[in-house]
C-alpha cells in the first residue's frame, strides 16, 4: 500500500514527549517540535493492525517472546545487515538505555573509566556518571563536514581503570556511518586493552545511499569483549512500546549479563511491545522503504533551502539516522544566542548541539522524521529570524 507521509497527525492531546511537554522542557509551548527522535509518521498498518487485534482480546497478562519473535528478528538482521544470529543471543530489554545500565553494572565497577566519542548521544553520560563510573570523552575529529575516529587520542585516554567504551553507530548526532576498517582497528585497541565494547545500533537500519553499516557482531574476533543493541523503536517509530534487545554471540558474556537483567527484574517486555516488535520486523519492510524514501527527499529539500536561503548555514552529510547536524557558527554567535534564536525567536524545539558534549557548541540537531510541511514552516521561520541579523 502507499503510505501518506505527508499527513500532519495531531500528536498533542496524546501525552507526546515531543509535543505535550514543549512548556516543561523548553519553557513554551508554541513551538515546532524537532528534537526527540521519535517521529510523526504512523507506524506501519500491520503493527497498528495486530496492536489493536490483541488488544480486543481484553486479558493483558504477563508476556513471554515466543519463537516468531526471535525468527522476525532474526530474518530483519539477515536480510538487511548479512548478519546471521541465533535466537540464544538475544535478551530482551525494555529500551536501549535500560540495558546499557545493565551492561555498565555488569562488565565495570564503581570508579572505572568508560570511554564515549562526543559529541555524541548525551543519555551515555547520564548512564555513565549516574552508575558511579568515570565519563571518558575521546572527541572525534572534524575534517571540513565529515567527523572521523581519533584513535591516537583514544588509545591516550586509556588507563588502568579504563574498562569499557560505548560507542554509537550509526553515529548520534553527527550522522555518520562507520567504515569497517575504523571499527576493526577500535575493536583491535579494545581487545589489547581488555576494554569491553557496547555498541548501541539502534539507528542500524537507517543508512542512506552508497553507505553500509557495520555491526560488531559482525566481528567474530571481538565478541568476548562486546554486545550490540537493537530495537525496533527508530526504525518504525515504536519507542512508547519500550521494547529493545541485546544481542550477545559470546556464552560466558551472555550468562553474566542475563544474570543482571534477571536479578533487576527487567528481563520481560510488555504485551504490546512483543507484538509491535515481532510484527515490524515480520511486516514493516514495505512502509520502511517508502518511510527511508520520504526522509531522504526530506534531507534534500533541506540542503537546498539552507544552500540558497540561509547559506550562513552549513548542514552536515546524512549518511545515517533521519537527525541532522547543522552548524550555526557562520552566524559569529556564542552558543547561548544561537539558541536564544532557534528557540525564542524562531520558535523551534531542537536539540542545541552543547547537550552532545562542548563539542557540539555551535551547532543544532534537527529531527526530520515528519510531514515535509512542518520542515519547510521550519526552516521558514529560522530564514527570517536570521535575515533580522543582517
Amino acid at each position: 500500500m502507499k503510505y501518506n507521509f505527508d499527513e500532519c497527525i495531531e500528536r498533542k492531546g496524546t501525552a507526546s514527549i515531543k509535543w505535550d511537554y514543549l512548556n516543561e522542557i523548553f519553557g513554551s509551548d508554541d513551538l515546532i517540535s524537532m528534537w526527540v527522535a521519535d517521529m510523526d509518521f504512523q507506524s506501519p498498518l500491520p503493527v497498528v493492525d495486530a496492536i489493536v487485534e490483541r488488544a480486543k482480546h481484553g486479558v493483558y497478562g504477563y508476556t513471554g517472546q515466543e519463537e516468531d519473535f526471535f525468527q522476525a528478528v532474526m530474518n530483519w538482521m539477515q536480510d538487511k545487515h548479512s548478519v546471521e544470529t541465533k535466537k540464544d543471543w538475544y535478551i530482551p530489554t525494555p529500551g536501549v538505555l535500560a540495558g546499557i545500565s545493565a551492561a555498565i553494572n555488569t562488565f565495570t565497577q564503581p570508579g572505572d573509566e568508560i570511554i564515549v566519542q562526543t559529541p555524541v548521544y548525551y543519555p551515555f553520560f547520564s548512564s555513565i556518571e549516574s552508575n558511579g563510573r568515570r565519563l571518558v570523552k575521546n572527541p572525534l575529529k572534524l575534517e571540513e563536514t565529515r567527523y572521523q575516529m581519533d584513535l591516537e587520542d583514544f588509545e591516550k585516554k586509556i588507563t588502568k581503570k579504563t574498562t569499557m567504551l560505548i560507542l554509537s553507530n550509526p553515529h548520534n548526532p553527527v550522522g555518520r556511518v562507520w567504515e569497517e576498517d575504523t571499527l576493526r582497528k577500535l575493536g583491535e585497541i579494545c581487545k589489547r586493552n581488555d576494554i569491553f565494547i557496547i555498541s548501541d545500533e539502534i539507528h542500524s537500519d537507517l543508512v542512506f545511499g552508497d553507505h553500509q553499516h557495520h555491526s560488531f557482531l559482525n566481528f567474530e574476533d571481538f565478541q568476548s569483549h562486546s554486545m550490540v543493541f537493537i530495537a525496533p523503536s527508530k526504525t518504525f517509530n515504536l519507542a512508547g512500546l519500550a521494547s529493545a534487545s541485546a544481542i550477545i554471540p559470546d556464552e560466558q558474556v551472555r550468562r553474566r549479563f542475563q544474570n543482571k537483567i534477571d536479578a533487576w527484574h527487567i528481563g520481560m517486555l510488555n504485551l504490546f511491545g512483543v507484538i509491535g516488535f515481532q510484527t515490524a520486523y515480520q511486516y514493516g519492510q514495505e512502509w520502511y522503504e517508502q518511510m527511508m524514501a520520504y526522509v531522504w527527499e526530506n534531507y534534500k529539500f533541506m540542503c537546498d533551502f539552507v544552500e540558497k536561503r540561509i547559506p550562513v548555514l552549513k548542514v552536515f552529510p546524512l549518511e545515517g539516522t533521519y537527525l541532522v547536524w547543522v552548524d550555526f557558527k557562520g552566524l559569529n554567535l556564542s552558543h547561548e544566542k544561537i539558541n536564544e534564536l532557534c528557540l525564542n525567536k524562531a520558535k523551534l524545539a531542537l536539540d542545541e548541539g552543547m547537550m552532545f558534549g562542548y563539542e557540539g557548541s555551535g551547532f543544532q540537531r534537527f529531527n526530520i522524521a515528519c510531514p515535509r510541511s512542518i520542515l519547510k514552516e521550519a526552516l521558514e521561520k529560522l530564514e527570517t529570524e536570521i535575515k533580522k541579523l543582517a
